[in-house]
């Protein structure tokens, strides 16, 4: 059950970093800014107090706040990096160090272990980020500094996930679910020190910029929505599964994301085109097929 899940939660996910990809593109072009927007009304999840929400022990406050500012961190240096390239590759990247990263610190921590056929398909998965993450682009040709944005972002997206599977592990899904994610807003309050977050709150006279602004908004507003219900579902997979195989299935997002961006660069460009080379897509047809492999382990 937990596989479903996950599938369905990467596959949303997957069109929120298209998304995300071209917000910061064409709407927002501050990554401060966009996370302002993605973090601060995550404290919406409070309002779900009235259906059973418990309070925390001592100890597991900071826990809580722990994930959820690593999570908002982890978004913040995720867009720096998706502004700086391609979403099929530094998306790719960042899921494999995600991965890894989950694994070391959860089996440490946590003390999870997984099977010798996990391993391997694990060893599948990143390996076939890494080969997503290959970059030819008109601005880039190989690694450059997006990368070690996204690298940062998949450390601190490892430490969110342990440390809420921690909490998962002791209350009940909903409890742990609001105060990990409620205190991800705490990151859109501290951006409110910028003075480009500041300013967007300004209305414009300029009818034409008002109304691209308002067209931003609903795309915005449309693109959280789709986070958060990929986020309740990857989060539930892993409160009943295991949280490192539930992370290394983000390799399937890869696969959703690339089809998508693909496909709309091919017949849509208008909406949304990336730079593809025969090489390129060579390439990541074969981490596909790795992709796929390595989940399929997970659930033999």
């Amino acid at each position: 059950m937990w596989f479903i899940f996950a599938c369905l939660g990467y596959f949303l996910l997957a069109l929120v970093f298209i998304l995300d990809k071209l917000i910061l593109t064409k709407s927002v072009s501050k990554p401060v800014v966009y996370t302002f927007y993605s973090t601060i009304f995550l404290f919406g999840a409070l309002l779900a107090w009235p259906f059973g929400v418990e309070l925390l022990n001592d100890f597991d406050w900071i826990v809580a706040i722990f994930s959820g500012v690593t999570f908002g961190l982890a978004m913040w240096a995720l867009f720096i990096g998706l502004k700086t390239g391609e979403t099929s590759h530094i998306s790719p990247f960042n899921g494999a160090l995600v991965t890894i990263f989950t694994y070391l610190i959860a089996d440490y921590f946590l003390g999870e272990k997984l099977t010798s056929v996990q391993l391997i398909g694990l060893a599948i998965l990143v390996f076939s980020s890494l080969l997503l993450s290959f970059e030819k682009s008109q601005k880039h040709n190989g690694f450059h500094v997006g990368f070690l944005w996204a690298g940062l972002s998949g450390l601190l997206f490892a430490f969110s996930h342990v440390s809420a599977k921690y909490l998962y592990d002791i209350y009940p899904f909903l409890t742990a679910f609001v105060w990990t994610r409620s205190s991800i807003g705490l990151v859109g309050l501290f951006t409110l020190l910028f003075p480009s977050v500041r300013h967007s709150f300004k209305k414009t006279k300029n009818k034409k910029e008002s109304d691209k602004n308002k067209k931003s908004v609903v795309l915005v507003v449309m693109d959280k929505i789709l986070a958060v219900i990929a986020i309740i579902l990857i989060q539930y997979s892993a409160s009943i599964g295991s949280v490192a195989p539930v992370m290394a299935l983000s390799g399937l997002q890869f696969v959703f994301m690339f089809i998508m961006v693909y496909l709309s660069t091919k017949f849509l460009p208008i909406l949304f085109k990336e730079y593809f080379t025969k090489r390129e897509i060579t390439v990541e047809v074969l981490a596909i097929f790795f992709v796929l492999v390595g989940s399929m382990l997970f659930v033999i």
